[in-house]
């Protein structure tokens, strides 16, 4: 379950992502219209008939164990004057999962997205568009992010590939711990001048103010070119290659795969 928060004109708005739905908290949309009575606006939306009727068709269309049973009456009941629902209530009798009443301090009202949206309409349709706006830039952040991680841990998992090939044909056995760290410096940097023109401490020369190491201000296409380095380094250690051919062909390699990845449709798409 991952949780988040955007700010809608001033009101703080909580999310979570569960098995891929997202869901966002109305309790925190009806502080909008009154920040007082939050369950009192929400129990106002779901006496509306309108609003039982979206209800029960959204569960119909996603749920396959909503109970129409139970709905029948309920959306036959809705509109009078003597009607009321809660959202507890609604669960409780239909078995609905486009709301999830959360207990405890940081608890309340939680709904699919399509439904909070539908909730925010009510509330008021410019907050509804400011939402909109602003879920879909936090999901475009996370995208980005996510494509991002996915490229650092492919370039993390090939470099033990490639460290278990240094280890194995480079390192001598009677080589200290302590040299041992500089042989694989050695190649590490290797495939730093081979795809960045500069070793790591040529960047914190140069970068003095940023944290981490050169590569974590790769793109997403150098990430993936790395990762393509660090396997074929690998083969050309076990072939026994000299440093110096290996930087050459390396060096060849990367200009050829970013010069493909740069002109590639689907990269720039990624990018965007």
């Amino acid at each position: 379950m991952k949780k988040s928060k955007i700010n809608i004109k001033g009101t703080e708005v909580s999310l979570y992502s569960k098995q891929d739905s997202d869901y966002i908290s109305i309790t925190d949309i009806a502080k909008y219209k009154n920040p007082y009575e939050t369950k009192d606006v929400v129990k106002n939306w779901m006496r509306n008939k309108n609003t039982i009727e979206f209800l029960g068709l959204w569960e119909q269309l996603n749920n396959h164990k909503f109970n129409r049973v139970e709905f029948d009456p309920i959306k036959n009941q809705a509109g009078y004057n003597s009607f009321t629902m809660s959202p507890s209530r609604w669960v409780e009798l239909t078995n609905a999962i486009g709301i999830i009443s959360k207990k405890g301090r940081y608890g309340g009202t939680f709904a699919h997205k399509d439904i909070a949206f539908e909730f925010a309409s009510w509330i008021s349709s410019e907050f509804k568009l400011y939402l909109l706006k602003e879920f879909q830039r936090l999901k475009t952040d996370e995208n980005k992010r996510l494509n991002w991680d996915v490229s650092r841990t492919i370039a993390k998992l090939n470099y033990r590939v490639h460290t278990d090939a240094v280890k194995e044909h480079l390192i001598p056995i009677d080589l200290s711990k302590l040299k041992h760290k500089f042989v694989y410096a050695d190649e590490a940097d290797l495939l730093n001048l081979a795809l960045f023109g500069k070793t790591a401490k040529q960047w914190r020369t140069e970068n003095p103010n940023e944290k981490g190491n050169i590569r974590d201000y790769a793109t997403i296409e150098q990430l993936v070119v790395l990762s393509n380095l660090e396997s074929f380094n690998s083969e050309l250690i076990k072939s026994q290659v000299s440093p110096e051919k290996r930087l050459k062909k390396l060096n060849e390699i990367a200009i050829s795969q970013m010069k493909i990845m740069l002109d590639n449709q689907s990269i720039r798409k990624l990018k965007e």
